[in-house]
């Protein structure tokens, strides 16, 4: 029987040899027992030669897992480990499957030890333990984690507080910062650390931002356990915060204005489904349409953007995700797959108007995600008003129609795409128009299948190069 004996500072490091040498000397894990600093005498345990055999490989993910796993508190932790590593040398598999109830327990374990680092950052407090006389500001804490954390959330201590030299004590472990390094001592008693005005900002920060009327207290406590708040400043003010939560939200609630705020204009007008047309410029106006219902779904209208005397103009189906945010078009995946081809196209976007036949996203929440909808005959009629007053003012020479929705609302109809792709159609006003295929359909499309549509979108752009080409004087 084995018995390894590992440092309370590096713990991770000496286990990941001890494992590593065990492991590559076959030696199985019932024929070993772990111990993080002095363990207690064990009577069918006894020190054996440390066992030298071949290095072994291991997936990155366990490494990642036991980076994690060895700060937790449970006495079996690097037995459990040890365990699962002799597993993966005869299934590298096994950290995919979700059934094992080994990878199961050490997940939950790291996640844990995660958490308990978060908690860490989050709810240290520094009191100043300088004197004047000192060239650098020191300052002491104390804090008790839930796992043997002090060593590993040390270091984003140092990074964030590199100016000033520290003291963090814990139950297990000692962190010094001094001039710049850093260094671990063993645990100390829990020091007498006296009050200075850094907490009456806390208490200040922590009154401010407390919404009485956004109470709820089971969600404070998860986020800030009770087990910290003796530590925390802020934390005497929580139960008188919470008495008088429901009289302060019903103070704010009759101090509220009466008069509606300019932003509620907006909200008021969502029966209105005619723009406002004023001033020289109609496109202004855009950010007001209530033409249709998808602007009340959606984050802000996208305009069109380019030069106003462009040659081309380039008009797409609807924004998507990104282009709703940023309010740009053509700036998620499908305007990136567009200016790769269109670089080899050796078409520039710059010169060119590029638009939307449709200028609010539609789409359908799933989850956190917004998916991607296709807007209906109504939506695009209702938005052809809009493109034909981006027409009017660019007036271009050639209009690349890029999928069925952009086809519909220049012609009047998205059937027969695929004959109809690569063709030159006239419009009402003799503007060429060029139909082709919509970058997002490419990246729809399976590998197999999006070599040839890519040939064929990057065919279009190249006719439409030529085509300019030919226009000019």
């Amino acid at each position: 029987m084995h018995r390894v004996s590992l440092p309370e500072i590096g713990t991770f490091d000496a286990w990941r040899s001890q494992a590593r040498a065990l492991l590559g000397a076959g030696v199985p894990p019932e024929q070993v027992l772990w111990a993080r600093g002095q363990a207690e005498a064990d009577l069918f345990a006894r020190d054996l030669p440390m066992p030298v055999g071949a290095a072994a490989t291991v997936p990155r993910g366990f490494v990642d897992l036991a980076r994690r796993v060895v700060w937790h508190r449970d006495p079996e932790r690097f037995a459990r480990l040890y365990a699962l590593l002799w597993a993966l040398g005869r299934n590298r598999r096994l950290l995919e499957d979700q059934g094992d109830a080994r990878v199961d327990r050490l997940r939950k374990m790291a996640k844990e030890v995660s958490r308990d680092r978060h908690k860490m950052t989050a709810f240290v407090r520094f009191r100043d333990i300088g004197t004047p006389e000192t060239n650098r500001r020191r300052f002491a804490a104390w804090f008790e984690p839930s796992h043997y954390i002090m060593e590993p959330v040390a270091p984003f201590f140092a990074g964030r507080f590199g100016d000033m030299d520290w003291s963090i004590f814990t139950p297990d472990l000692t962190a010094h910062f001094e001039g710049g390094a850093l260094r671990f001592a063993p645990a100390a008693p829990r020091p007498d650390l006296p009050d200075d005005a850094t907490e009456d900002l806390w208490r200040t920060y922590f009154q401010n931002i407390f919404n009485p009327a956004r109470l709820k207290i089971k969600a404070m406590q998860a986020e800030m356990p009770r087990k910290y708040w003796h530590n925390l400043p802020e934390a005497r003010l929580i139960p008188q915060m919470i008495a008088g939560a429901q009289a302060r939200a019903q103070a704010m609630a009759e101090a509220a204005p009466t008069l509606a705020p300019v932003r509620a204009k907006r909200i008021l007008g969502r029966a209105e489904m005619d723009m406002p047309v004023t001033g020289d410029d109609p496109l202004q106006g855009l950010g007001e349409c209530r033409r249709c219902p998808l602007w009340d779904g959606a984050t802000q209208a996208v305009p069109g953007e380019g030069p106003m005397d462009a040659p081309l103009m380039i008009v797409g189906e609807q924004p998507g995700d990104r282009e709703d945010l940023e309010g740009r078009p053509f700036v998620g995946p499908a305007g990136q797959m567009f200016d790769a081809v269109a670089a080899r196209a050796r078409l520039d976007r710059a010169r060119a108007y590029v638009t939307n036949a449709v200028k609010h996203f539609k789409f359908t929440p799933r989850g956190k995600r917004r998916i991607h909808q296709a807007a209906n005959a109504g939506e695009i009629s209702h938005c052809r008003w809009w493109l034909d007053v981006e027409r009017a003012r660019v007036a271009p020479k050639l209009i690349l129609a890029m999928g069925g929705t952009a086809a519909e609302s220049l012609t009047g109809s998205r059937a027969a795409l695929r004959q109809r792709r690569g063709a030159i159609e006239r419009l009402g006003d003799g503007t060429p128009v060029l139909v082709t295929w919509h970058p997002s359909y490419l990246l729809r499309l399976p590998q197999a299948g999006r070599a040839v549509a890519e040939a064929e979108f990057l065919s279009d752009l190249r006719q439409v190069v030529g085509m300019l080409r030919g226009m000019e004087p």
